[in-house]
């Protein structure tokens, strides 16, 4: 996910939980102990926050970094206990998904149609 999407991204889901606990923008601000005018940017997609401040609007939406940040725990370890996901695959593959995962849905359609036409090639033109 590139930058300007992820911050979109984040603004809407703030403005969403935001709206689920019936806050204002003003009151959601104040909690986070940042100006009503900055939090707005966030919400509208404008201003992606620092992490400490990141911090704070999560305890203040009374949600994850990871939601609002769109991170999913089939991309990432919940815990440093846990196995990493994907640990089973070879370096090449990871670094593959690592890849994918950056890129835009359109891209990796393309990249699967070219996958698909290597794999039905005989195997001795592979």
């Amino acid at each position: 996910m590139d930058n300007e999407t992820l911050q979109k991204s984040l603004g809407e889901v703030a403005r969403a939980a935001r709206e689920r606990l019936g806050l204002t923008q003003a009151q959601v601000a104040r909690q986070a102990g940042i100006a009503p005018n900055v939090y707005g940017r966030v919400e509208r997609g404008g201003m992606m926050p620092a992490v400490p401040t990141l911090r704070k609007l999560a305890l203040a939406l009374g949600i994850s970094a990871d939601v609002l940040l769109d991170i999913r725990h089939a991309h990432v370890a919940p815990t440093l206990e846990a196995p990493v996901p994907g640990g089973d695959l070879t370096p090449e593959l990871v670094q593959i998904l690592r890849t994918l995962r950056g890129w835009p849905r359109g891209k990796v359609k393309l990249m699967a149609r070219v996958l698909k036409t290597i794999d039905a090639a005989p195997a001795d033109e592979a």
